[in-house]
């Protein structure tokens, strides 16, 4: 561990304060058990508690080339949150980007420039005769592409939570960022595999097939690291019931149909093998597939992004008329629904 780092945990050790803590995680648990008294939950925020000692600002490919600057990346924004008060829940991830599954898969990662300050990409196969090589491999080993760089970061983590008592007890590791099955098949294959469900079905179902494998040999490797919560999880930020947190932005491209038949039995069966519940997130328009979406066994919220995309009578009629939760929303939109949120909204400061 660099000086550096010794010097900014001990910094941050020194800030946190577990009375504080315990009722900000106390507020997000009964959120997640039962609906908020009032129309809109806000978790309690903190008294802004600024560091002793100066934070470096640690640039993203920096961060993945090395992994203390990784860790000082992350629990600077822990150190932030104490800095300004705000009310997000303290966690701290493997930040290496969406690419990680799809590097275990063979892909080639694509770094921006350094200065975009950005997390990378990969570049598509975008041929499905290359896509059809892949699946015959099978699933690859976990520690594959970014796999290996993953699960010693996680480690790194558990090190740090381990010998600092009150980082350990108020700040969690969640999952890094494996996208969801659609999300990986589009980056693996590129944008032809919206053609691929029309011309190859088959080859999509494969497809998705192996990226659901290989995403649970990896949770499975991941959680072996860094052990479940054993009923709420921490994910960007938020506290939703169940393990997983499945990122399906790829879904504003297709229909409700074509959801059902595909992805959502692919979905919900990585829900049901991870404990049976958990978060889902989108971005962009979400409204054609929302009431499929709702019908699935477990899901306990919903995190969305550019409500202006969507009709948001029909999202609130399939989520909080429902009991899913939407959270980390964006108070401008909260405030003008004009209709009942039911006490199953949640709003924080940093995302109005």
């Amino acid at each position: 561990m660099s000086a550096m780092l010794e010097r900014c945990l001990d910094d941050l050790e020194s800030r946190l304060d577990d009375e504080v803590e315990s009722l900000n995680r106390r507020s997000w648990q009964s959120f997640c058990d039962s609906p908020h008294p009032g129309e809109i939950f806000l978790p309690p925020s903190r008294p802004q508690t600024p560091p002793s000692t100066p934070w470096p600002d640690v640039m993203v490919n920096d961060a993945i080339e090395d992994m203390d600057l990784m860790l000082l990346q992350q629990f600077g924004h822990v150190s932030s949150v104490l800095e300004t008060g705000q009310s997000s829940r303290l966690n701290v991830r493997c930040n290496y980007g969406s690419s990680i599954l799809p590097s275990v898969l063979g892909m080639e990662m694509f770094c921006m420039d350094r200065q975009l300050n950005t997390l990378p990409t990969s570049r598509p196969l975008g041929d499905a005769r290359k896509v059809r090589e892949l699946v015959d491999r099978g699933v690859p080993d976990p520690n594959s592409g970014l796999g290996s760089r993953v699960f010693e970061c996680a480690g790194r983590f558990m090190e740090v939570l381990a010998k600092y008592p009150r980082i350990g007890a108020n700040v969690e590791v969640y999952h890094p960022d494996c996208q969801g099955p659609m999300d990986v098949a589009e980056v693996v294959w590129g944008s032809e595999i919206f053609l691929g469900f029309y011309d190859d079905p088959a080859l999509v179902r494969d497809l998705l097939e192996l990226v659901a494998q290989t995403y649970e040999v990896f949770m499975r490797r991941w959680y072996s690291l860094v052990p479940p919560q054993p009923r709420y999880s921490a994910h960007w930020g938020w506290t939703h019931l169940g393990v997983l947190a499945l990122r399906n932005d790829s879904l504003m491209n297709i229909s409700p149909d074509t959801y059902v038949e595909f992805v959502r039995p692919i979905d919900q069966r990585l829900f049901d093998t991870f404990g049976g519940a958990g978060l889902m997130h989108f971005c962009g328009r979400g409204d054609h597939y929302i009431e499929q979406m709702s019908q699935m066994t477990g899901l306990s919220a919903i995190a969305m992004s550019q409500p202006h995309m969507n009709d948001m009578e029909v999202i609130y009629r399939h989520t909080v008329d429902k009991g899913i939760r939407l959270v980390g929303f964006r108070r401008e939109w909260a405030d003008k629904a004009n209709r009942p949120l039911r006490g199953m909204l949640n709003c924080t400061p940093e995302a109005s």
